[in-house]
């Protein structure tokens, strides 16, 4: 046991020292920087050490002492940031993947709608594209034209790219992980919102390994977007601070945008996997491909509505 408490406490350590202190301290040197040389003297390397220098402790008795105090001070401070930076990544999430746009206020959820309306325009161009050259390639084949193989792959990623599918939320991330949704309810009756606490107590230790480090990489990507918005703070101070935000927004972005992806694709995969198995612990029979039927029955009775399996059970799949 002690030794496993041990093992803990340097995991810990380190992830403390990882997520919040380094980045933290980062942050704190350029804090330091924008205090100290301003945009006057914004790039002046100098000035920086010389008065870096001044905060160091006199030598004499006890300077070993003040150096460990003021260090604990750092760390703790650096900390601190680390935990506003966590915090504020909390919000960018909420706002980036936008559930619950509808329920903002009224400024913010007049742009969310703006936006969603914008994307669901884009999208039906895109499909409109896409279908249009669908039957260029129909009719070149019905011709029997030399040649007449029509690639449609970026007429299909075009598509994609707007939306995987009809547009819901105002950010393409946003709508990446509410399509999971949409297709489980669409394919398979099934509400995933329902479905997978249940299902998550299946998962071997493998595949929730893998969701667990999916969603980490969303956590990290969204709280790389917080330390944009807080380094973007310093430019109003030290100009420096202004490409930093940008080029740290940019990561964040692309880091956001393949996490959605990755999570969502794992997400939607295990439901496919499992489901049959969650059917069989809740004594549901399952019999050839998973239909409809089956998730509906599946969402009845997590949702306490096991009466209503009976009443329906004359209608079709």
């Amino acid at each position: 046991m002690g030794g496993l408490l041990t093992e803990l406490g340097k995991r810990l350590a380190e992830r403390w020292m990882t997520l919040l202190v380094l980045p933290g301290a980062l942050f704190l040197a350029a804090a330091f920087a924008a205090r100290t040389l301003g945009h006057a003297h914004a790039l002046d390397v100098g000035l920086l050490v010389r008065e870096a220098q001044a905060w160091r402790p006199a030598p004499g008795a006890g300077a070993g002492t003040r150096l460990a105090v003021l260090l604990l001070v750092v760390a703790l401070l650096a900390g601190a940031v680390g935990l506003v930076a966590q915090m504020l990544g909390s919000l960018v999430e909420r706002l980036w993947y936008a559930a619950d746009w509808e329920s903002w206020p009224r400024p913010v959820r007049a742009l969310a709608r703006w936006r969603v309306a914008r994307r669901r325009r884009r999208r039906a161009d895109a499909v409109a594209a896409y279908e249009g050259e669908r039957r260029r390639a129909g009719e070149l084949l019905a011709a029997g034209a030399p040649g007449s193989r029509v690639d449609l792959r970026p007429a299909r990623l075009a598509v994609a790219r707007v939306s995987p599918e009809e547009p819901h939320r105002p950010t393409w991330s946003g709508d990446r992980m509410h399509a999971v949704a949409l297709r489980l309810d669409r394919d398979l009756d099934l509400d995933l919102a329902t479905v997978w606490p249940a299902l998550w107590q299946l998962l071997p230790d493998a595949p929730r390994q893998q969701l667990e480090t999916a969603r980490d990489a969303l956590d990290r990507a969204t709280t790389l977007a917080a330390w944009a918005v807080l380094y973007a703070a310093l430019a109003v101070w030290w100009w420096p601070a202004l490409p930093v935000a940008a080029a740290t927004y940019v990561t964040a972005r692309l880091r956001i945008r393949g996490g959605a992806e990755s999570y969502a694709a794992l997400v939607e995969a295990t439901v496919h996997v499992y489901a049959a198995e969650l059917a069989e612990r809740l004594h549901i029979p399952v019999t050839g491909l998973l239909g409809r039927r089956t998730g509906w029955e599946i969402t009845c009775v997590l949702q306490g509505n096991r009466h209503l399996i009976d009443l329906t059970a004359h209608q079709p799949q």
